[in-house]
């Protein structure tokens, strides 16, 4: 057999030859981006995942601090995923600029989107912004008694939109963060003592010096009295048909209404067995005979 049959063709060992050089060519575009952007990579992966667990230390001592405060748990989770949501895009953009990723596209797109969703859900978000300044600032918690918006109730829950206050009458009253903020918020319950206005109208005839011996002795008495600050009794005023008598004693907030009640009763009844009176509205009228010319 002639050897020059079996030497292979010209135009089969030169395809062999330029796909050897592809692949030398591929290998070595590999190691060159291996070696350029392999600590890149490793340094955004880094960057995440340390930063993701720091993240996550983060928002469990946010929560921490909000069920400390008693703050709804809806509104914890709500506010927990939106800054988790926030520091993870944060993060990736982060994770994207050290690999050489020009992020200014995505920013500007997700800056759009945001104002959009914004200008959409204003009221919606002004009653979250209502509900993160209720948090921080504490005006009132769960289980204050609050005057706000013209009602008097307990707050019940504190929500993403509303907070919900039970009235003693046993009716919810829902109200719109952004509303409840916007006025003046009375709490009742926030300090330990409170104070009970009474005001009496006592007869022109009646001895005014007993009567301030007889209320004096019902608030000494009394054992859920507070002796500091001291009670006050003391003539507020001149009516048209009596004199007024205004009762200042002080007593612990939870137990306000139940001694409020209690000393309106005695005192009328201690008057009564007294012979101390309460006039009743009166007008004297006056009838002029017509002169006659």
């Amino acid at each position: 057999m002639n050897m020059n049959q079996m030497t292979p063709p010209p135009i089969i060992e030169k395809s062999v030859m330029h796909y050897s050089d592809k692949v030398q060519d591929f290998a070595d575009k590999v190691v060159h981006f291996a070696v350029v952007y392999g600590l890149k990579i490793v340094g955004a992966l880094l960057i995440f995942f340390i930063g993701k667990w720091f993240v996550q230390q983060f928002l469990k001592l946010i929560r921490k601090g909000m069920e400390t405060a008693n703050v709804d748990e809806t509104l914890i989770a709500f506010l927990l995923n939106v800054i988790y949501l926030a520091l993870i895009i944060a993060l990736l953009m982060i994770a994207a600029s050290n690999l050489g990723i020009n992020t200014s596209l995505f920013v500007a797109v997700f800056g759009a989107a945001s104002l959009a969703i914004g200008l959409a859900l204003k009221d919606s978000l002004g009653n979250v912004g209502a509900a993160v300044l209720i948090i921080f600032f504490r005006p009132f918690k769960i289980n204050d008694t609050i005057e706000v918006s013209n009602v008097e109730g307990t707050v019940k829950a504190i929500s993403l939109f509303s907070t919900t206050l039970l009235t003693p009458d046993n009716r919810s009253i829902i109200i719109p963060n952004s509303t409840l903020i916007q006025g003046n918020i009375i709490n009742n319950t926030e300090n330990l003592s409170r104070r009970i206005d009474l005001v009496f109208d006592i007869d022109y005839k009646d001895d005014l010096k007993r009567v301030k011996e007889v209320i004096s002795q019902i608030l000494e008495e009394h054992p859920r009295i507070l002796a500091e600050p001291a009670y006050a009794v003391v003539v507020g005023g001149l009516g048209d048909n009596a004199v007024q008598v205004y009762v200042r004693p002080w007593v612990p907030t939870q137990e306000y209404w139940d001694i409020r009640f209690e000393l309106i009763e005695q005192i009328k009844v201690t008057f009564d067995r007294e012979g101390l009176t309460f006039p009743f509205p009166k007008m004297d009228v006056h009838i002029r005979p017509d002169k006659v010319s």
